[in-house]
């Protein structure tokens, strides 16, 4: 392309218009051609460049010490406004699982006016505070969670760690890889699975899900990266008893449980609100078998979300009206052999949850395969 480019590297369109216009559209063709060749060749060196940049920033993280932390955070000044993405999200998940708060504490809270640390500082927060940390005894923390340009998502969160977070499973990583806890099972205790055959007649009850609604009950599987997620919601005239529930999902017109029959295998127990809140949390934090998740905070974040939706809390509540409200919810973790679910490698569940006033019974599906 040699007559294309001049020293700044600029492309001479009046070149290629003077082709054009004299007949000749295959050499403008032909230009266009290489263009897309160059284009491929630099878009794999980006990838390349961004998967050696991602694991060094790991190496940073991860190496114990004062210095490797300074260095980390001096990456995140440089790249400000560079347009690389240093993922701090995942770096705070790191860093709180790698590192002391007390070693945290003093030099992620140096005073900084570009708002360069803003994003890792929030999440950090949040990852301290899954990890069991009293952030009330670094005072230095307290202004983490006051980003710069207001309104973060993450704000909306509770400062303390709540009673329904309890059961948090959180990853193991190393610089070269890592572990996490994979697969979800239905719980033997609690269980109330409906006698079978069940009847096939179905039930008259419509989904009544609106878009919004539904998006945010799916929110959970859809950080985590899972396969497939679908939700629904029923309004009943009277009221439901929760010994009925498990009888009447089969019946209810939705596609995780269409073409059960009398017989398939549907497998359900009553949870707690602190189970549901950690299978909710392990799917949108740890993710699917092909993504890395949404990381903790987020993760726990996208697990509140979820719960308040299912639970049908009102769409404006603080975190600390929706504990109260999903407290007074009842709760159904199940397994089901219909078409909708996979049923591989432990990666597929369901969700019920029943309303206080017993008038709405609200259902998530998930799996982890397309």
């Amino acid at each position: 392309m040699d007559d294309t480019d001049d020293e700044s590297g600029r492309f001479p369109w009046h070149t290629a218009q003077r082709h054009a216009a004299q007949g000749d559209s295959r050499q403008v063709a032909d230009l266009a051609v290489e263009l897309t060749e160059r284009i491929d060749t630099a878009t794999k060196e980006t990838y390349e460049h961004r998967r050696q940049l991602a694991h060094l920033v790991r190496v940073l993280a991860i190496t114990p010490g004062q210095d490797s932390l300074a260095q980390l955070l001096r990456l995140f000044d440089r790249q400000q406004g560079h347009g690389v993405d240093l993922a701090p999200r995942f770096v705070a998940s790191l860093l709180a699982e790698h590192r002391e708060a007390a070693d945290l504490a003093g030099p992620v809270s140096e005073p900084e006016a570009r708002g360069r640390l803003d994003e890792l500082r929030i999440c950090l927060f949040h990852e301290l505070l899954l990890r069991g940390v009293d952030v009330d005894a670094f005072g230095q923390m307290s202004d983490w969670t006051r980003v710069m340009h207001g309104g973060h998502p993450l704000a909306w969160l509770p400062r303390h760690r709540s009673a329904l977070e309890t059961r948090i499973v959180l990853p193991s990583r190393s610089v070269d890889g890592g572990a996490r806890a994979v697969g979800v099972t239905l719980p033997t205790e609690d269980r109330v699975d409906p006698p079978a055959p069940r009847t096939t007649e179905r039930s008259a009850l419509v989904d009544s899900a609106t878009l919004d609604l539904h998006r945010t009950i799916i929110a959970a599987p859809e950080a985590g990266g899972w396969g497939h997620s679908e939700a629904w919601l029923f309004r009943t005239d009277e009221d439901v008893e929760p010994d009925r529930v498990p009888a009447l999902l089969p019946t209810l017109p939705m596609g995780c449980v269409e073409g059960l029959g009398a017989t398939g295998r549907f497998e359900i127990a009553r949870r707690p609100a602190d189970a549901i809140w950690s299978l909710l949390f392990a799917t949108a934090s740890l993710g699917s078998a092909y993504h890395h998740g949404a990381h903790g905070a987020f993760g726990r974040l996208w697990a509140w979300k979820s719960m308040a939706a299912l639970g049908g809390a009102p769409a404006d509540a603080s975190a600390e009206e929706v504990e109260h409200h999903v407290r007074r919810t009842t709760w159904f973790h199940f397994e089901s052999d219909a078409e909708w679910f996979c049923n591989d490698a432990f990666t597929d569940y369901g969700i019920a949850a029943l309303s206080p006033d017993r008038r709405r019974i609200t259902v998530l599906a998930a799996t982890d395969t397309d």
